[in-house]
């Protein structure tokens, strides 16, 4: 089997100019997690979302490898995310998603979310699945992954601001202050792909 790719920023690369650096490449393995879906309430916060790390894995190389996975500060008002994977089997027919929430309570615990969408199925039909929309939305705007099957070209998720992330979990949805991964496997073929965690926390 071939060796796992990774690219992440670390937290020690979070300096005291809350500024990021860009991350090495190190070596993870992950899992998927069980379907389940449960709808949050609205609440009244007055939060502010701020990225704390990002993790892109590959977990065959033949498949996908990222050629970029950072988080970056231009200045204290503009900080972004970008990543973008390398297809070297194309095209992409079919694929499948699991993506879970986790909240930090003495570690990461399972949080509100977690489900599994047919991603060509979705692409096709995006107001099919209310909570898969919600989450595809963060991306939306800053994404080439926004039309049916098939994929004959290499994805990107390119600057996402925080600013526009705050507002979705603070104005769109809100979600009570704390720490919080988001955590997605991409499948195909049946086989686990790539795996992609985001960090945050709201303050």
């Amino acid at each position: 089997m071939a060796e796992h790719d990774n690219v992440e920023v670390d937290d020690d690369n979070y300096n005291n100019n809350n500024e990021w650096n860009t991350g090495r490449a190190v070596c993870i393995h992950g899992g998927v997690g069980r379907e389940s879906t449960t709808i949050a309430n609205r609440q009244n916060i007055n939060s502010k979302f701020e990225f704390t790390n990002i993790k892109c894995i590959s977990l065959d190389n033949k498949y996908a490898e990222f050629e970029y996975c950072f988080l970056k500060s231009i200045n204290r008002t503009y900080k972004y995310g970008s990543v973008k994977v390398n297809f070297h089997q194309i095209p992409v027919k079919q694929f499948t998603i699991n993506l879970a929430m986790y909240k930090r309570l003495n570690g990461y615990k399972p949080f509100l979310y977690n489900i599994t969408v047919n991603g060509c199925r979705f692409l096709a039909s995006i107001k099919s699945n209310p909570v898969a929309t919600y989450f595809y939305d963060f991306i939306k705007p800053y994404t080439n992954l926004n039309h049916t099957c098939p994929y004959k070209h290499d994805i990107l998720v390119e600057k996402v601001p925080t600013d526009f992330i705050n507002h979705r979990l603070t104005k769109v949805l809100p979600f009570p202050e704390g720490d919080y991964l988001v955590h997605s496997i991409w499948i195909a073929a049946g086989v686990h792909r790539v795996e992609l965690k985001v960090y945050g926390t709201l303050s």
